[in-house]
């Protein structure tokens, strides 16, 4: 199994520094990671273990995913800072629980001028009676009130976390020199980045155009995959099927 499991690859290492991306959607675990860009929390310790002792440089352009695999990250990359620098780079958008990643530094976030965080009450599904969905809202209530914790940590002087939920309420997007007036952030000039589009965008409220789905502009429309990201997405397939097959096995020697 563990030459399977292929775990998060280390980027731009140095003897004192290591790069760290979130330029995909925070899932729970390897299973909700359809793309080599999304993030669990599994994999972010494992990367911090190889990374003990070096200050981290983490770039931040996602629109969000699953709260509480957020909030552990969050926590894991606090815990590094202990005793490393950590820097957080906002270089498109930090959208729901990654808005939370971006304050996990040992300073200030930066943020261009014209990228975002996006800030918004969480969100979830179910189906039952009456009182279990009443019971789904007391407990995402509970949830916000962690996430305002965070940001409570963050705010710049004068702000009141009352202002802040408030923008949370109405789901708020703000760019950098926006978010400059409510939160300790080290806002920079514009720089030309990619717009972050995952499936954790598609029940925002309020996206802004520029992040809205290509497909409604054909001339923008990204070309087919090459070979190699065909080769690689094969590959990828065979890895999860290996895996499937070794828990099947498990599961049958175990009877």
């Amino acid at each position: 199994m563990a030459d399977v499991l292929k775990g998060l690859e280390i980027k731009n290492m140095t003897d004192v520094s290591v790069d760290l991306y979130f330029y995909g959607d925070i899932v729970s675990d390897w299973w909700g990671a359809w793309q080599n860009e999304d993030q669990y929390p599994d994999a972010i310790k494992n990367f911090l273990s190889q990374a003990e002792g070096k200050d981290l440089n983490v770039y931040v352009n996602s629109g969000g995913g699953s709260v509480f695999a957020g909030m552990a990250i969050y926590n894991m990359i606090k815990r590094h800072g202990e005793k490393n620098k950590v820097k957080v780079y906002v270089d498109g958008l930090a959208g729901s629980i990654a808005s939370v990643i971006a304050f996990a530094g040992t300073e200030p976030p930066e943020i261009p001028s014209n990228a975002f965080l996006m800030i918004h009450k969480p969100w979830g599904a179910i189906s039952g009676n009456a009182d279990e969905m009443r019971k789904m809202a007391d407990d995402l209530d509970k949830i916000q009130t962690g996430i305002m914790n965070v940001y409570e940590d963050h705010l710049a002087e004068g702000v009141t976390i009352d202002q802040v939920e408030a923008l949370v309420d109405a789901e708020t997007w703000l760019d950098g020199k926006e978010a400059a007036k409510y939160f300790n952030i080290a806002q920079t000039d514009a720089a030309d980045y990619v717009a972050a589009v995952g499936d954790y965008l598609s029940h925002a409220g309020k996206l802004p155009e520029k992040f809205k789905s290509h497909q409604k502009h054909p001339e923008q429309t990204p070309k087919g995959p090459t070979p190699e990201e065909q080769a690689k997405a094969a590959a990828d397939a065979e890895k999860r099927n290996q895996i499937k097959r070794l828990c099947i096995e498990g599961m049958t020697k175990g009877e």
